[in-house]
Parts: structure tokens; C-alpha cells; sequence
């Protein structure tokens, strides 16, 4: 029986818990300053902060992939702390500072600032990204049937600041210079906690949020209360993230993740070992998901870095925007196309044609196959200077925002079906992390369709033929992976059992 949607004390509206639509405001400003700050992030390194060395492509990729990975596993710590000493409020607010303040120090010219800044915005993102969202869920109870349209609507806010950040802030750069746009990435951020204090100061939360325990909160370390040791060590680990991201030549951060990542790998090993059969085959297939997924976001992130490269290079953007812009692309398909396609499964669920999930995963690589094909065809309408129409790199973001729709929504869901219920917070941090391995492949992708050169040198039609037979290459891979994952899918679907 579903549960009926409360009425008492819970501030409501438009059906929903009034916190949910201060979290969605919060959420929207920050994914625009994050996302603002990440369309101008590549082509800022390479037009400055490395544009006196010829491997500035090379030196690009692994710091954006470094960068990349770093943000998404700092929300595996992040998370870990909220639960266990500061609660999401506390977390989301220091998250949110470190975060505005990263952003802020990217407004100056200056190498070391630069570095600091991806720094602070890395233990920044850790602090408030996994928060925010478990605050969503945190607002309804068990069985609330208005859940998944609460996150629908929260989602919505995190595309909505995806789409308009880059539109805006590469705009405001292009105009005006890079710091203006980074600077206004900063303000968005302060924008979304303004939202989020408000919300507090209102008591539309009520007593969500808070410390899990007072005690543990104000509890003594050294002689300092963990509530204030945390954002003091915070701080600190600013400088040590900074150096890693400069040791760009030494590419230290790719090693750490080797390291986790065979060490991820023994452990899922040793908890298989002492599974039954069943819970075996279901525990693979959750590692098969993760491992399908990461390869997905490896090619899908590459918009932020090599597409966004290409753009610049080789697309006739036709004043239509420039290259930062074409970041808004995706997330703009996704506002069109998510309730369509959530209305599409819905009627197939209907006449019992929902595909089941490896067949959803399976033509999401597909279509990334697909989609790259197309930015690799594109050579043949190249200008004599090697610029080829917008049109091609539209219909990319399309195709594989399409693809996006298929895999990304229902994965972290089936992470937890799937799971040994005594792991499953263990395999939701292994999910996590596959989106810093996802970086880990951009920047080796990125790392082979480098252009050697300041760019003196190399014409339009010579990036043109890296880019596109690297773009040919991707396709075959994405599209040999999902061809395999829909041939093996009759064979997962026993695997998973029950979990459609």
C-alpha cells in the first residue's frame, strides 16, 4: 500500500517539502559554478597557464584528468565524515565556502593561485556533493511515493545550472577575460548557499541534517572539537591536493589511483570468495555495472577537454557561441529529453517491453559509439582550413545525451540491489570512484590526441586528422563494448535474478 503524503507540521508546495525546493536552488547555483568554472577550465590551461611549453595538450590532459578524479573521490570522504561526525548542514556549508573561495582565487594571475584553486575546490565539492543529495532523500520518509518526482525536480536544477553556466560564463570570459567567468562561477556558489542558509533560517529542514551525534561532534581532538579540527585539516589538505595537480610530469595522482584501484579489486575478490553462489553472481554483475558505466563517463567527460578542444579548433561555430559555450549542449538535451524519456519506459513497462537493465546499458555505449562516429565522418565537410559545421558536434551531444538517459538513472539503484546488504555502503563508494577512474581514461585519451605544438605551426586540417581518427577509434571501442554487453545480456539478466 503506498503511503499517503503527510499534511501536518511538514511545510509544503506544490506537493512536495518546501526544504526540497531551497536544496534544489542551492544545487542549481552550485553545479553553475561548477560547471561554469569546467567549460573554460581546459581551454584556459592551454591558451594560459601552459601556452609557453609545446606538450601544453599533454600537460592539459593529465591535470584536468587529475582534477577530474580527485573531485569525484573526495565525495567518497566527504560522505564518510558528514555521516559519522559533522551531518549534512555543517558539511554542506563548509563544502560550500571552500568551494567559493576555490573559485575566487582562479579570478587571480597566477600559476601557484591556479593550482591552489582546483584544490579547494576538490575538498570543497567533497564536503557538499554527496550531501546534498542524500539531504533530498533525507526530506521524505520511507514509502513516500513523491521521492522519485522529488528527485526528478532536483535533477532538473542540476541541468538547469549546467545549461546556463557555460552559456553565461563563457560568455562573460569571451567578452571580458577568463577571471570575470571564473568569477562568476564564484558567485553562483555564494548564490546557492545564500539559498541553503535561508532555507535553515526558515526551518523548512526542521531537525534534518544536523550532527548525528552532539557528543562525537564536539568531541576533543588534540584539544580541538572535531567540528573545528575538520574544516582546520580541510584547509590544510589544500596544499598537498595543489602540489599533486602540478606535478603534471610525475602524474602522481594517476598512480594513487592505480594503487586504490587494485586494492578496490582484491577486496570485492576476498567478499566474493565468502559469498553463496546467488549473492556471487549478483555482486559481479554489480562490478560489471560499475566497470560498464566508468567506460561510459571516460568517453562521455571528454566534452569537457578534447571536444571542447575540437570546438575551438576545428567547428565552425558560426557565432552561434564559441567553444566554452558548447558545454551547455548536454545538459540542455537532458532538461528536453529526460521526462520523454522517463514517459517512454513507463509505456514499455505498460506492455511488459521494459528493456531490462543490461540491454538499457548495452545501447547507451552504443549510442557514445554512434555519436563519435558522427564527429569522425566529420572530416568530409572540412573547409580548406579544417573547420567542419556545428551541425556535427549538435547531433553528438544529442545522440549521446540520449545515451546518457539510458544508463545513468538506473545504475545507482541497481548498485544497491545488487549488493550484500552488509557491503552496500562500501559498493555506493566503489560507484563514486568509478567516476574518477571515468577521468583517469579522459586523460589518457586525451593525452594521445595531444597537438605537439603552441599551435604555431599546426594548421586546421592537421588537428582535424588527430582529432577525427582518435574520434573513429572511440567509436569502435564504445561500440564493440555495447555490442558485447547486448549479446551477454540474455546470460546478466540470470546473473541479476529478481533486479530488473
Amino acid at each position: 500500500m503506498s503511503k499517503t503524503i503527510p499534511t501536518n507540521q511538514e511545510p509544503q508546495m506544490f506537493g512536495h517539502p518546501k526544504g526540497l525546493f531551497y536544496l534544489f536552488f542551492a544545487e542549481l547555483w552550485e553545479r553553475f559554478s561548477f560547471y561554469g568554472m569546467r567549460a573554460l577550465l581546459t581551454l584556459y590551461m592551454v591558451q594560459e597557464i601552459f601556452k609557453a611549453i609545446v606538450e601544453r595538450d599533454v600537460a592539459t590532459a593529465v591535470v584536468y584528468a587529475s582534477y577530474g578524479s580527485l573531485v569525484y573521490a573526495s565525495t567518497v570522504i566527504g560522505g564518510q565524515i558528514s555521516d559519522k561526525i559533522l551531518g549534512m548542514r555543517s558539511s554542506i556549508f563548509l563544502g560550500g565556502i571552500l568551494m567559493a573561495l576555490g573559485h575566487f582565487v582562479l579570478a587571480i594571475e597566477n600559476n601557484i593561485a591556479f593550482f591552489l584553486a582546483l584544490a579547494l575546490i576538490v575538498v570543497g565539492n567533497g564536503f557538499f556533493k554527496p550531501n546534498i543529495s542524500t539531504f533530498v532523500g533525507a526530506l521524505y520518509e520511507d514509502g513516500d511515493v513523491r521521492k522519485d518526482s522529488g528527485f526528478t525536480i532536483f535533477y532538473m536544477g542540476i541541468n538547469i545550472g549546467g545549461f546556463v553556466a557555460p552559456l553565461l560564463c563563457g560568455w562573460l570570459a569571451a567578452k571580458y577575460g577568463w577571471h570575470y567567468g571564473f568569477g562568476l562561477a564564484g558567485i553562483g556558489m555564494l548564490t546557492g548557499l545564500i539559498f541553503f542558509w535561508s532555507g535553515i533560517k526558515k526551518n523548512v529542514f526542521g531537525d534534518r541534517g544536523l550532527p548525528p551525534s552532539m557528543e562525537i561532534y564536539e568531541k576533543k581532538v588534540i584539544g580541538i572539537p572535531q567540528k573545528t579540527l575538520i574544516p582546520i585539516i580541510a584547509f590544510l589538505c589544500a596544499p598537498l591536493i595543489a602540489y599533486l595537480l602540478s606535478s603534471w610530469q610525475q602524474n602522481y595522482v594517476s598512480f594513487i589511483f592505480k594503487f586504490i584501484g587494485f586494492g578496490v579489486l582484491g577486496y570485492i575478490i576476498f567478499i566474493m570468495v565468502k559469498l553463496d553462489v546467488e549473492a556471487r553472481k549478483k555482486l559481479f554483475m554489480a562490478v560489471l555495472i560499475t566497470f560498464f558505466m566508468t567506460l561510459f563517463w571516460g568517453f562521455h567527460e571528454l566534452s569537457g577537454s578534447v571536444i571542447t578542444l575540437f570546438a575551438s579548433r576545428n567547428v565552425d561555430l558560426g557565432g552561434i557561441m564559441n567553444a566554452s559555450q558548447t558545454n551547455a549542449l548536454n545538459s540542455m538535451f537532458i532538461i528536453i529529453l529526460a521526462i520523454p524519456i522517463s514517459l517512454l519506459w513507463a509505456y514499455l513497462a505498460k506492455k511488459n517491453l521494459n528493456p531490462r537493465t543490461p540491454y538499457k546499458f548495452g545501447l547507451g555505449l552504443v549510442l557514445a559509439g554512434i555519436s563519435f562516429y558522427i564527429l569522425s565522418t566529420s572530416s568530409g565537410s572540412a573547409d580548406v582550413n579544417g573547420m567542419v559545421p556545428f551541425a556535427y558536434l549538435f547531433i553528438m551531444y544529442f545522440i549521446i545525451s540520449i545515451g546518457e538517459l539510458f544508463m545513468s538513472p538506473v545504475g545507482l539503484s541497481k548498485i544497491t540491489d545488487l549488493s550484500p546488504k552488509n557491503i552496500v555502503a562500501f559498493m555506493m563508494g566503489v560507484w563514486f570512484l568509478s567516476s574518477s577512474y571515468a577521468f583517469q581514461i579522459v586523460g589518457f585519451i586525451s593525452e594521445q590526441l595531444a597537438v605537439e605544438s603552441t599551435d604555431v605551426n599546426v594548421g586546421g586540417l592537421d588537428t582535424l586528422e588527430i582529432y577525427t581518427n582518435g574520434f573513429l577509434l572511440i567509436a569502435k571501442y564504445a561500440l564493440g563494448a555495447g555490442l558485447v554487453v547486448i549479446a551477454f545480456s540474455p546470460l546478466m539478466k540470470k546473473l541479476m535474478g529478481k533486479v530488473h
